[in-house]
């Protein structure tokens, strides 16, 4: 599978799920433009090690949260690399706060950053595919929550199920104009938002045998799935999520 002269667009980019998706997308050929809020110094080692693979790269101090730097993401491409094909809505946060005690600014802030900049990057990346002819590839990188319930964590999960209808619902108004729309739902990995989680032996030994495979996912796991879903063999994918969860969605008490 190759990705040779494909351009990417990843939100969150520069760690995480987001910093593998790059490397995955760049191995594969993509030249790339890496979305990032903090840590500038990460993002431009990123963009070293691309360099190093042969890829052209971009980084891009852009929030997400508003459609004018979504715009910012999709100028960046055209000017830097001529067009956009791969579309990769990464970027997100939580507060893991329940439906009791969530406050109106944490709403806010998860809808906004997971939820609305989706449907605008979805929005405004589409329109640039359109015009510039040949289809394309959105992907929208959700999570088991899409469909699954995680108590004390609502408004992460309501913007999550709004990825998931947006997935469908794009994926069929756009599959006239030759563009893809996925979602990729990932189950617990190993990344910087579950620190707490992997450094409290007790909660990781809970977690890992909720999980059938036993263990959670590297970042680079979810990656290689984001990179299949661009390339040549997910041709007839398009208005559906693929869970990347290790079989926990699945798993059951045994009762």
């Amino acid at each position: 599978m190759s990705l040779e002269n494909k351009v990417a667009i990843v939100t969150g980019g520069n760690s995480g799920i987001g910093e593998a998706i790059v490397l995955a997308l760049a191995g594969l050929g993509a030249n790339i433009v890496i979305d990032f809020v903090v840590h500038p110094e990460a993002t431009e080692s990123l963009e070293q090690q691309l360099t190093k693979l042969g890829r052209k790269s971009v980084g891009v101090d852009a929030d997400v949260s508003k459609p004018a730097d979504l715009q910012k993401l999709v100028d960046a491409a055209v000017t830097n690399f001529g067009r956009v094909d791969i579309m990769v809505n990464n970027a997100g946060i939580e507060t893991r706060t329940s439906v009791l005690d969530t406050t109106e600014d944490q709403y806010d802030r998860v809808l906004d950053i997971n939820l609305k900049s989706a449907f605008f990057g979805t929005q405004i990346a589409a329109r640039q595919m359109i015009k510039q002819g040949g289809g394309g590839r959105i992907i929208n990188v959700t999570s088991v929550h899409e469909d699954w319930p995680m108590p004390g964590n609502t408004a992460y999960c309501l913007s999550k199920g709004g990825m998931r209808m947006l997935t469908r619902t794009a994926g069929v108004e756009l599959a006239p104009h030759g563009i893809l729309v996925t979602g990729v739902g990932p189950g617990a990995v190993a990344t910087p938002i579950n620190l707490g989680t992997m450094n409290d032996p007790a909660l990781l030994a809970k977690l890992d045998a909720a999980i059938p495979i036993g263990r959670m996912a590297k970042p680079e796991e979810i990656a290689n799935v984001v990179a299949f879903l661009a390339g040549d063999g997910a041709s007839y994918l398009t208005a559906t999520t693929i869970f990347a969860d290790g079989g926990i969605m699945q798993s059951s008490v045994g009762l």
